[in-house]
């Protein structure tokens, strides 16, 4: 990487976090950068050629062999460890980046869906961290990660007309981990987030945030925000 696109790098964030999760998960932490965007159409339209040729170099990376073997590789693990701490099964609910491998051997390569989603692909499986997006705009505050409240509702009370509100807004079980901003719930841990709060065709300013568990160096988590932001200053 060039030391002048290092130079425009946004600073990455550390969030806040609750105390009662600190107790339970010490080593938790959620990375965040904000990136503008000056064309919103654009990153929810097709991806580039560029983007597009990269997610298919990453294909080819990719045989049988590398997806039975990735769960073993450093990253891969130290999220399988992460779940069962919080009571997810990782042969039952895939981490993110083994979801990713088992689409790619389901549909014989990674197949692009748009220009922030394969974005975004693109930095979990070069990194194997996800990184997920929000419209940085209805973002009140800093974002951070807590236990849900018994009903509390998912993502905004009321949406613009551009950003329909989800049909039968889901209401959260109490002692949920989420993300949240220091109003509301904005996605489930590991989800993502909810419709109302993320990147429309309006969308002027993107929060990309990704979390980092123990085994992971905040390096590869700051990487994978990296690629992100690199790949939209580049191609919007």
């Amino acid at each position: 990487m060039s030391e002048a696109m290092s130079d425009k790098r946004a600073a990455v964030k550390y969030g806040w976090c609750e105390p009662e999760v600190v107790g339970e998960l010490p080593h938790l932490r959620l990375l965040a950068v904000e990136v503008d965007v000056p064309d919103g159409g654009a990153l929810l339209g097709p991806a580039s050629n560029p983007v597009r040729e990269r997610l298919a170099s990453l294909s080819n990376r990719f045989n049988g062999a590398k997806a039975i073997s990735i769960r073993r590789e450093p990253v891969p693990a130290a999220h399988r460890v992460f779940f069962r701490q919080i009571g997810l099964d990782p042969d039952v609910v895939r981490t993110p980046i083994e979801e990713a491998i088992f689409m790619r051997m389901l549909d014989g390569a990674f197949l692009s869906t748009g220009m922030l989603a394969d974005m975004l692909l693109v930095a979990l499986v070069d990194t194997g961290v996800a990184v997920w997006a929000l419209d940085a705009d209805v973002v009140e505050g800093e974002l951070g990660l807590r236990t849900s409240r018994p009903g509390e509702p998912l993502g905004r009370a009321e949406s613009p007309v551009d950003r329909p509100a989800d049909v039968g807004q889901v209401a959260l079980d109490g002692g949920r981990l989420i993300v949240a901003d220091a109003t509301r719930a904005l996605a489930v841990l590991y989800e993502q987030p909810a419709s109302d709060v993320r990147p429309s065709r309006h969308t002027q300013r993107l929060a990309l945030y990704a979390l980092q568990v123990d085994g992971v160096s905040p390096l590869a988590v700051e990487e994978a925000l990296w690629i992100v932001e690199l790949m939209l200053n580049a191609q919007l």
